[in-house]
C-alpha cells in the first residue's frame, strides 16, 4: 500500500512536470517499480545513478533494461522492456536522465 501511494504520489509530481522524460516514464510503466529518492520494489533512480557513476554506463543500464533480469539490486527481478514498451530514442533519455540523477 505505501508503494502505491508513493507512486500516486510521484505521478501527480510527473503529471505537474510533465516533459517527453517525464511522459515517457509514466508510459512506459517504470514508476511503477521506481522512484527518483526511494526504494520501492526496483531501486531508486538514485541508488542507479550511485552505482554507475564514473562509468559510461548508458549502453549497459539500457540493455539491462531491455532484457529485464534480477540481482543488480536484490532478487526481485524486472520485466524486460521492449521497444514496443518505449522506444529506444525514449529509453536512452530516461537512462541518462537516471544516471545523473
Amino acid at each position: 500500500m505505501k508503494a502505491a501511494l508513493v507512486a500516486t504520489a510521484f505521478l501527480w509530481t510527473l503529471s505537474a512536470q510533465a516533459g517527453p522524460i517525464e511522459d515517457a516514464l509514466a508510459k512506459s510503466g517504470c514508476i511503477a517499480c521506481h522512484s527518483k529518492e526511494q526504494k520501492m520494489m526496483g531501486p531508486s533512480f538514485k541508488e542507479i545513478a550511485a552505482k554507475y557513476k564514473g562509468q559510461d554506463a548508458v549502453a549497459k543500464v539500457m540493455d539491462k533494461v531491455r532484457k529485464g533480469g534480477s540481482g543488480n539490486f536484490g532478487a526481485i527481478p524486472m520485466a524486460p522492456n521492449p521497444p514496443d514498451k518505449i522506444s529506444d530514442k525514449d529509453l536512452k533519455a530516461v537512462v541518462e536522465m537516471i544516471l545523473k540523477s
